[in-house]
């Protein structure tokens, strides 16, 4: 965890790597008993036995000791340990079962790797239930690397991205190629907003002037935003409508 790394901003993935983790799971919505079922039944002997080390370490000694915890040091270790398909749902136990609060997580995120920030990101809807944690949602955005571009627009940063910075983010997985399908409570949030259909539209004719392919994402939340709001989704609501 105290290894160097790059500056966020040049996280920039160029590699044309999938947005999301491949081993089927979504560590920011799956319960953390269900991810530890799920990684018991696909790791093999010697990852599951370093996976429950790490995770008594992490009972053991919860929250932060010292300069560095155990536990910080084993989510550098788990993609080596677990394999990189598992690694996301193994680093999110690990936070999880430290307890690691705004300030740990804060921590981690910006001493981590590119992986461990997005490990981060997919922990905060477990373990902060306020906005504590938006700056990280906010920097990962900032950022070209899809993956934290995806996750930071979990249920996290569904819940408490305001309504301006939201649109920008819908705005930044279609420039970037991020699916739509992995921006978390979507159909709410797009749901009746009049402000995101005009810069859905600016961006698509924009596009189109250049001679270039409008995303077929993008006429699916289009006709999102031509739904009526329901009950909870006006000014009033989490998300609110302004910009």
């Amino acid at each position: 965890m105290t290894h160097p790394h790059a500056p966020a901003g040049q996280d920039a993935d160029t590699t044309g790597r999938p947005a999301a983790p491949g081993d089927g799971t979504t560590p920011a919505v799956t319960p953390p008993a269900d991810l530890r079922r799920h990684l018991a039944a696909r790791l093999d002997g010697a990852a599951r036995a370093w996976l429950d080390q790490a995770l008594h370490e992490a009972t053991a000694h919860p929250g932060t000791h010292g300069p560095i915890s155990v536990w910080e040091l084993r989510l550098a270790e788990a993609g080596r340990r677990c394999g990189p398909e598992h690694a996301d749902a193994a680093r999110v136990l690990i936070l999880h079962t430290a307890h690691a609060d705004a300030e740990a997580l804060t921590r981690v995120y910006h001493q981590g790797t590119a992986d461990e920030r997005r490990a981060v990101l997919h922990a905060l809807p477990h373990l902060v239930p306020g906005p504590e944690a938006l700056p990280l949602v906010e920097d990962a955005l900032r950022t070209n690397d899809t993956r934290l571009v995806a996750a930071a627009l979990g249920p996290y940063g569904a819940r408490h991205l305001d309504a301006h910075a939201w649109r920008h983010a819908v705005l930044k997985c279609l420039f970037t190629g991020v699916a739509l399908d992995l921006v978390a409570d979507l159909d709410r949030r797009a749901r009746g907003d009049a402000e995101l259909a005009r810069m859905l539209g600016d961006y698509a004719a924009e596009r189109t002037a250049a001679g270039r392919t409008v995303p077929e994402d993008l006429h699916r939340v289009l006709a999102l935003t031509g739904s009526a709001p329901t009950q909870g989704d006006g000014p009033d609501a989490p998300h609110g409508k302004e910009s």
